[in-house]
């Protein structure tokens, strides 16, 4: 854990525990969407009027009175930043994300804030304005009025009060509604004060140690403030180089010359919010001893409880100095000294010192009361009144007690009687799945003699479930989708997190919908696999090092991880990217340790699945470690990133000239050509999973990753990251759907086949094409976009299909994707046809 940059500590003060916590799992909402923060705790500067009062502010939340939002009483100006809207969290946060929303107004609100700014304060007296690690203040907003947008804070704030000022140019009406992400302050610290970092000249080279994120006042001493100290993110072995792009040499460190501290130390001096009892001090160093920087030889901590320092110093000498040049954490026992300010001399070991993290483990102190022999005569129990309370008490548990029973009954009941209402669905589906086995290689030739009505026809995309009594028109879907999807038995594995943080359910790369309870079957032949069970080797977790978050869902998390010796451990006859001399860079998919049976089970049958892949376009599974919790899934890392991005970044590069004019005939010939080339791979992928009976269920570029020399394999971490949250839509908090990639079958049936995959992979394609310009059905609503589905569904040729790309041949527009949007499923082409013709285009 020590080798993870990305984290901060949190010290428990009931027990002398020190607690490492990833800095990414900080962002739980804080309270303005789950109610939490009570309306007296948000406050605005002016209000447009009573029913767009501060108390409206909260993110995605609707009480069913008001305008939805928050809009001050003028217009917000440029340059003025007088209107904000205040949240007070009663105590010290971490706060790591926040989120913004315009008016909502039951669909009539049209306004939003482009931009705003962040001051933040720990005492509601002094107040700072947040920045980036680059200096900007101003953070981008909304766009619509209904998206919510997420922006991560770099650095992170410790604050108790938050404002948002929004940002016009030029003057116009702004509403807003946010919500806070982080965790609480436990470390206590509320600030520090150093000397002013110095300038290294190395080699030629212009070094600086300055405090770039510090809070405070910068006079020469920074003081009152907090900064790189406190940011969560402490300093590479090599200080010349930085987490951060971009970054200046030194940037992750604080640090000093001995030239310039005659008596030898540094001072440092830390306060905090209350009287403490510190057990320690961790204190992250450099110790590159051949550039001149060593660990402090020596620390000497003064403690002050009221006024005056008391005169007995706390002195610890670490102990023999390690030979290895790599930073770490020093720890400095403070023998449970009580204090709220700490002041520590640190002497130098060598003409530089350089620190980048500070942390302490303490335990809130309770003073105690004078102790006496005599009885307060004010103090009388009421006897029957506290017999009065425990009988209600009891009352209360055995009612709740007998509703949980009553409802569990009846949830036994009812899956009694769902279960001998199928049981004739699952004979019928087994029977079907048996005859598909047999008939997997004249299924097409059979398709199109037979006229559908004879008993011999068998097709993939028959519905497996009758339409319920209750069934519905799509033009009425919207507000009965959740029932429709009980009633036909549909559920979707993505979820959202019942907190409603921004945390998202995890996708497989292969869904294996194999339960009753999924509702949409796919094609899954097991027999394919029969005697050919491949065992993954156990990979030591000791090799693996933790270098960032990619992603995180209900059950899991995805991390993307150094692993020593792995070209070693897979054989030399295994292509891998990356060489044998250094580290592999590998993405390692975690079960959490609480996760419930079932999720366990699932992770054990994904990883038996994707063992036995093995293409050139598919992510593969390279080794796993289910010897002791967290079970772990090790896979291919690209080091490209993801489809979408990568086309995001050529197409910046296009409009600044780096590639091809799209506007000249010859070029736009030519960079239509290597986008289908792209295609081309993704397409090879899913004709090998095709030909496993595989459905995907999240095609789009989000989830195809890019490697070197443009090498594109087919994933599944799209849905597990914040950056992809629109992509998809949340039914009522129950589940998530790319609604924009899926067929109309799969949202208003719930079938998820080949041919919905099919229909997902032209949707890809115009991604593609189009360079990720904009979200497919951009113009619609997710509610429009389901409506859409309904026109589908009626074939009264008002469906609204996706524009053909600027780039895109009239060949490929007519011929190959709106064939891939037939109504029909069966009229929809195979990736094997798919994939003869975009490798005759090119």
């Amino acid at each position: 854990c020590l080798k993870n940059p990305r984290m901060y500590f949190v010290y428990f003060t009931a027990a002398p525990l020190c607690l490492l916590v990833f800095s990414e799992t900080c962002r739980y909402p804080l309270g303005m969407t789950g109610g939490q923060i009570q309306d007296e705790d948000i406050s605005a500067s002016s209000q447009w009027s009573e029913s767009t009062a501060a108390r409206f502010g909260r993110l995605d939340f609707d009480t069913g009175d008001g305008d939805g939002a928050w809009c001050p009483d003028i217009m917000s100006e440029p340059g003025g930043f007088k209107e904000y809207l205040q949240v007070d969290l009663r105590s010290l946060h971490f706060i790591t994300l926040v989120g913004t929303q315009g008016r909502h107004a039951d669909g009539m609100g049209n306004e939003f804030a482009q931009r705003y700014r962040i001051k933040y304060s720990r005492d509601g007296g002094s107040w700072m304005g947040w920045h980036d690690r680059m200096g900007n203040q101003v953070v981008e907003g909304n766009k619509n009025t209904y998206d919510v947008v997420l922006k991560d804070l770099e650095p992170p704030i410790v604050a108790r009060f938050v404002r948002f000022m929004p940002v016009t140019d030029p003057s116009s009406i702004v509403c807003m509604r946010v919500e806070l992400y982080g965790c609480e302050w436990l470390d206590g610290l509320v600030s520090y004060s150093i000397p002013d970092g110095h300038q290294m000249i190395y080699r030629g080279l212009d070094v600086f140690f300055n405090d770039s994120v510090y809070d405070g006042a910068t006079a020469q001493r920074l003081t009152k403030g907090l900064g790189q100290l406190t940011d969560g993110a402490w300093g590479l072995d090599d200080f010349l180089h930085s987490h951060v792009p971009g970054a200046w040499p030194g940037y992750d460190y604080v640090g000093w010359s001995n030239k310039t501290f005659p008596k030898g130390y540094v001072e440092v001096v830390f306060d905090f919010d209350h009287i403490r009892n510190f057990t320690s001090m961790k204190v992250h160093c450099s110790n590159m001893f051949s550039r001149g920087v060593r660990l402090f030889r020596q620390a000497t901590c003064f403690f002050r409880s009221e006024s005056e320092w008391e005169p007995d110093p706390m002195t610890f000498r670490p102990s023999a100095e390690p030979l290895s040049q790599s930073g770490r954490f020093v720890t400095v026992p403070l023998g449970d000294r009580t204090a709220s300010s700490i002041k520590c001399r640190f002497h130098f070991g060598d003409q530089w010192l350089l620190f980048s993290e500070v942390a302490f483990q303490s335990g809130k102190t309770i003073r105690a009361l004078p102790f006496t022999t005599r009885e307060d005569p004010t103090h009388k129990v009421d006897d029957s009144n506290t017999k009065i309370l425990i009988g209600c008490l009891v009352a209360i548990i055995a009612i709740l007690l007998t509703v949980i029973v009553i409802i569990l009954w009846r949830q036994v009941w009812q899956k009694m009687l769902e279960k001998a209402s199928r049981r004739w669905l699952d004979d019928e589906l087994t029977a079907r799945l048996a005859a598909q086995t047999q008939a997997f290689s004249f299924l097409r030739s059979s398709q199109s003699s037979e006229d559908g009505s004879g008993s011999g026809s068998i097709s993939t995309y028959e519905r497996i479930y009758p339409a319920c009594a209750d069934y519905q028109e799509p033009s009425r879907l919207i507000r009965k989708l959740p029932e429709f999807a009980e009633c036909s038995g549909t559920s979707s594995r993505a979820g959202v997190g019942s907190d409603g943080a921004p945390h998202y359910a995890e996708a497989d790369i292969i869904s294996l919908q194999e339960s009753s309870d999924s509702g949409s079957i796919t094609a899954v032949n097991m027999n394919l696999f029969a005697g050919s069970d491949l065992t993954l080797r156990e990979f030591p977790k000791e090799k693996l090092t933790f270098k960032e978050k990619l992603g995180e869902g209900q059950f899991g998390e995805v991390h993307l991880c150094e692993a020593e010796d792995m070209q070693d451990f897979l054989g030399e006859d295994t292509s891998t990217e990356g060489s044998s001399e250094s580290p592999l860079l590998v993405a390692v998919k975690m079960l959490r340790e609480d996760a419930n049976k079932n999720a366990r089970n699932d992770f054990l049958k994904e990883i038996r699945i994707m063992s036995r892949l093995r293409d050139p376009n598919i992510v593969r599974l390279l080794a796993v470690c289910v010897d002791t919790d967290p079970l772990c899934m090790i896979t291919e890392y690209m080091e490209n990133g993801d489809l979408n991005q990568f086309l995001c970044s050529l197409r910046l590069k296009t409009l600044t000239g780096g590639e091809a004019d799209q506007q000249e005939g010859s070029d736009e010939v030519r960079y239509s050509v290597k986008l289908l080339g792209m295609a081309v791979q993704v397409v090879s992928g899913m004709k090998y999973l095709s030909s496993l009976n595989f459905v995907h269920r999240d095609l789009a570029t989000r989830n195809c990753l890019v490697g070197k020399n443009d090498t594109i394999k087919i994933a599944d971490f799209g849905m597990s990251r914040n950056l992809y949250r629109g992509d998809y839509f949340r039914i009522q908090g129950r589940a998530v759907l790319p609604i924009r990639w899926m067929s109309w079958e799969s949202i208003l049936l719930g079938k998820f086949t080949m041919a919905s995959d099919v229909w997902a992979f032209g949707v890809t394609l115009w991604e593609i094409l189009t360079l990720c310009k904009e979200q497919p059905y951009s113009q619609l609503s997710d509610e429009q976009v389901i409506e859409n589905t309904g026109e589908f569904f009626r074939n009264q040729g008002k469906q609204v299909y996706l524009p053909k790309p600027q780039c895109c041949p009239d060949r490929i527009y007519v011929n190959l994707m709106l064939s891939c949007w037939r109504r029909n499923a069966k009229e929809r082409p195979s990736f094997q046809e798919i994939h003869a013709q975009l490798t005759e285009t090119r």
